[in-house]
């Protein structure tokens, strides 16, 4: 099966990261990268900010929050129903401010949270440093005829596009 690799750098990865972080928001947040099993979280992104930083909020009695007091080190798992993907390493900080907390707070986070006021909750800045993305650039249906149409034929077709970004 054919697909384009497109390796991205610098604005133009940025902007993909960001396409794809705020079409889909959740992702699996992997903490502890050398635990097996892996220790997975899903997480909803609440910014990517101009830097390309992505933030989150957590609570200090999660596990994920006592992994990052250990080591930063994090991967992102992000996907939708249009088959997009997306793998990003990086770096987790840890950021109490309660400023930087309600500026990301919303009334979804009040099923996790005592309000915006509740003292377990820390801000997450994941900073990438290597990404890798897979698109389908077209509808499943499309993605699934040409699937079909390779099995019968064997015939390459262009399922989408893939490649690294350079953050």
């Amino acid at each position: 099966m054919s697909r384009e690799e497109e390796n991205l750098s610098s604005l133009d990865a940025k902007k993909k990261f960001r396409e794809l972080v705020d079409d889909v928001k959740v992702c699996m947040m992997i903490s502890d990268l050398s635990a097996k099993p892996l220790s997975a979280n899903p997480m909803q992104a609440k910014e990517v900010d101009e830097s390309g930083n992505v933030w989150f909020l957590t609570g200090r009695d999660s596990n994920h929050f006592e992994n990052f007091e250990k080591n930063s080190e994090c991967q992102l798992f992000f996907s939708d129903a249009k088959s997009n993907f997306l793998s990003v390493y990086g770096n987790i900080e840890i950021d109490n401010s309660r400023v930087r907390i309600e500026e990301l707070y919303s009334g979804f986070d009040n099923a996790y949270f005592d309000g915006k006021e509740d003292p377990r909750i820390v801000a997450l800045k994941f900073t990438p440093e290597q990404a890798a993305y897979w698109s389908a650039d077209q509808n499943r249906l499309v993605t699934l005829f040409k699937l079909g149409y390779a099995a019968i034929t064997g015939k390459d077709q262009d399922l989408g596009s893939y490649g690294k970004m350079d953050l």
